[in-house]
């Protein structure tokens, strides 16, 4: 009996220092999406409002000038400017959501689809119940979101993707799927594709699961459990 109480202690205590670490692990993960996004945030927040605002003023200058016969100059110097605009709105977007927490998940989903359009077919199913979840939580599905379609783009020779939201009792489901030539799982696991995709799973506490068929296509399958949102209250993002 004393043996046994003794095995059962070291197992118990074995246990409780691999789930401590597991938690230890998670937290790290987590501050480090947070403070990621953090500078992403000021970076893009920065771009958006301040070089984006000052190219709008100088194109709205360049258009009151009175350039007589420079105008093909005036022209040439307007073309310029517009892609600039453009460019700061790219790079302030792809740094960080700047207007999701306004607009909200949906309407920055269709914003996506609507710049990928002329790429890729990508149809998005959110269910009538859906709710506005915390912007951590959204920021993180966009993410992910953004992240699958890039390497759809990139490497699978898809024609079409597929985005399902579903809010449920206890979780929000979330499929990305698409019908691209698809991937092995252990080939390509350490790559930073999915890397970044999982880590912003984990630091939802969320449950995932891949379902690939070569030359058919590949499946992302999310639940992010309710009772953890309330944690992410207080995020920064």
């Amino acid at each position: 009996m004393a043996y046994r109480t003794f095995i059962t202690r070291i197992l118990e205590e074995k246990n409780a220092q691999y789930e401590a670490e597991v938690h230890h692990q998670k937290s790290l993960v987590l501050e480090n999406i947070r403070a990621q996004e953090e500078e992403r945030k000021r970076i893009a927040v920065m771009i958006h409002d301040d070089v984006g605002n000052r190219l709008n003023i100088l194109s709205l200058w360049l258009n009151n000038l009175d350039t007589k016969g420079d105008e093909l100059i005036r022209k040439n110097i307007a073309a310029q400017m517009s892609s600039l605009i453009d460019a700061a709105r790219t790079i302030s977007h792809s740094l960080y959501p700047v207007n999701l927490e306004s607009v909200g998940l949906v309407l920055y989903i269709e914003e996506l689809m609507a710049n990928l359009s002329n790429r890729i077919n990508i149809s998005l199913n959110v269910s009538p119940k859906y709710k506005k979840k915390n912007i951590f939580i959204e920021v993180q599905l966009y993410r992910i979101i953004q992240e699958f379609t890039t390497n759809v783009l990139k490497h699978s020779e898809a024609t079409r993707v597929w985005i399902y939201i579903k809010d449920n009792p206890d979780n929000l489901s979330v499929v990305i799927s698409d019908n691209g030539k698809s991937f092995e799982y252990e080939a390509v696991k350490k790559g930073m594709g999915i890397k970044n995709i999982e880590s912003r799973v984990k630091s939802m506490n969320a449950a995932h699961k891949w379902k690939n068929i070569l030359n058919k296509g590949s499946r992302l399958i999310i639940k992010i459990p309710y009772p953890n949102e309330s944690s992410y209250q207080d995020s920064p993002d």
